[in-house]
């Protein structure tokens, strides 16, 4: 029975792990060679740092692997997410590593318009609790913008129709950004103009718009969204410049609608709403001027009238000043006689006033008695101050002695020596620190200085009138250039000119790069 059992195991075929992990690596990918597999996305954590994307799909049973290659990821057509029903393209294969199979997508497709909806409803839920609908917080838009941003596809119809409007109502500067309206990136593209736009500053050398456009032409709900974009979102409300949106038909509605500051239905529409109409301003213009001068006229007629009919009723200037001319000829002729008896009135009590050697005397001695009694008092108060400063004065001297004196004099030369020789250490030090600051200077002046690079064997170009020349399409053909070198200056003629390049573009409103950070119309 043991030899019958030896044989048995030694008939077997024995496989090596690699070899099992093989067979059925082969044996998957030649059965399920290319499969459509329905699914909700699970544990999708975006992009790993590689590029690649590894998540599961499942139902409610089960659970497979996947996983999308980093150039498969940049070709979706919009990027997954947690929780999203979908439908994946690809080849089911092994991972040996840690035996179990996986599917390698090649595309990946929403599961249908109902699974996108619901992702819709639950953005909006959480965009609409934090308030970024909400009406109060939506800006007026300026009623004469100088400056309009607009954020589109520069080759489509929509860019030249929101172009041609705005000339047609009323012409102005237009800066275009230019981005994908569609695809998996038109979100992340469309995100990066708004923050662009926003972050010009008013006096920089691209003018920052007073007004933003965001536009799109018509589609269907995957082709509109990359503007439900929670991001592109979250950036229209933080953006300082009023927004319009104009994605998409009329019926069409996606976030960037709900949160922008004004939604209009087609691209046009927003060129509408964006700027007035110039004929049907100046025409206001000019009916509000003819009205303001036939007011005027009709209101400086009526003051005139007004006036004219004050003047009627006022009296004359005779009649005004008859009753004050003829006070002023009685106080006249009243005057001399008054001044008469005034005078008269004046000498008779002079002369009622008569003067004699005995009233004198009597004054004189009144005069006398209360001169030294003011003399006596005041004689006795200057002896009262002798007195009392004397007393003062003796006081003062008891307490007065050298030695109090003389031992603050020791204590303040002792804080004087002290103060010296800190003085002394705090210059010693700050001396050291200064020479240490000027040797590090001089070793980074030394580091820094362009005399070094030459001495390793560099040149620096200067033209005739010493300016340095940077680029090699500023030397022209026969220049005269002078080369300095670390030992010296030596002259050279250039014996032919660099190919300038090209000059730049003139700002349009179609640019080819999506990168661009704007351009001008």
């Amino acid at each position: 029975m043991s030899e019958a059992a030896s044989e048995s195991r030694t008939n077997a075929t024995e496989y090596t792990v690699s070899e099992i992990s093989g067979a059925l690596k082969r044996t998957v990918e030649d059965v399920f060679g290319n499969v459509r597999v329905r699914g909700e996305i699970s544990g999708y954590r975006g992009p790993h740092s590689s590029g690649h994307a590894y998540f599961a799909l499942k139902d409610d049973r089960a659970r497979l692997d996947a996983v999308v290659w980093k150039g498969t990821m940049s070709r979706l057509k919009f990027r997954p997410e947690e929780g999203m029903e979908v439908i994946a393209t690809g080849k089911l294969t092994t991972y040996p590593g840690k035996s179990n199979y996986q599917i390698v997508i090649d595309n990946l497709e929403p599961a249908g318009a109902g699974a996108l909806m619901a992702l819709l409803e639950e953005r909006k839920r959480r965009l609409q609790a934090e308030g970024l609908f909400d009406a109060g917080r939506k800006r007026r838009l300026p009623f004469m913008p100088r400056v309009i941003g607009v954020v589109t596809s520069p080759t489509g119809s929509v860019i030249r129709d929101i172009i041609h409007r705005i000339k047609d109502r009323f012409p102005l500067h237009v800066l275009v950004w230019p981005v994908r309206v569609q695809g998996e990136t038109s979100g992340v593209e469309v995100t990066n103009a708004v923050n662009g736009f926003n972050a010009l500053a008013w006096d920089g050398s691209i003018q920052r718009p007073d007004l933003l456009i965001v536009a799109r032409g018509g589609g269907s709900l995957e082709d509109l969204w990359g503007f439900n974009d929670e991001a592109l979102a979250r950036a229209v409300a933080a953006c300082g410049i009023p927004v319009i949106s104009a994605v998409g038909h009329e019926t069409d509605w996606t976030l960037i609608d709900l949160v922008a500051d004004v939604r209009a239905p087609t691209p046009t529409g927003a060129a509408e709403i964006a700027v007035p109409v110039k004929a049907d301003l100046e025409a206001t213009l000019a009916s509000l001027g003819a009205r303001l001068k036939a007011a005027v006229l009709r209101n400086f007629e009526r003051k005139r009238q007004a006036a004219r009919a004050a003047a009627r009723a006022l009296p004359s200037p005779d009649q005004l000043l008859a009753l004050p001319r003829r006070r002023l000829d009685e106080a006249t002729s009243r005057l001399g006689r008054g001044l008469s008896v005034s005078v008269d009135r004046k000498r008779a009590r002079l002369q009622g006033q008569r003067l004699t050697p005995a009233t004198l005397s009597r004054r004189i001695n009144e005069a006398r008695t209360l001169t030294g009694r003011d003399l006596a008092r005041a004689q006795a108060a200057f002896v009262a101050i002798v007195r009392e400063r004397r007393a003062r004065f003796a006081r003062t001297a008891t307490r007065l002695s050298p030695a109090p004196i003389a031992r603050r004099q020791k204590l303040q030369a002792d804080t004087l020596a002290a103060l010296a020789r800190r003085q002394d250490r705090v210059i010693s030090l700050r001396l050291e620190r200064l020479r240490g600051q000027l040797s590090q200077a001089e070793r980074l002046l030394t580091t820094l200085s362009h005399k070094a690079v030459l001495a390793r064997g560099f040149a620096l170009v200067k033209d005739a009138d010493g300016a340095v020349i940077k680029q090699a399409a500023d030397v022209a053909s026969g220049m005269a250039l002078s080369l300095e070198f670390a030992d010296g200056t030596a002259d050279a003629v250039a014996t032919s000119g660099a190919a300038r390049p090209k000059p730049a573009a003139k700002p349009s409103t179609k640019a080819k790069e999506p990168g661009n950070q704007g351009s001008l119309f």
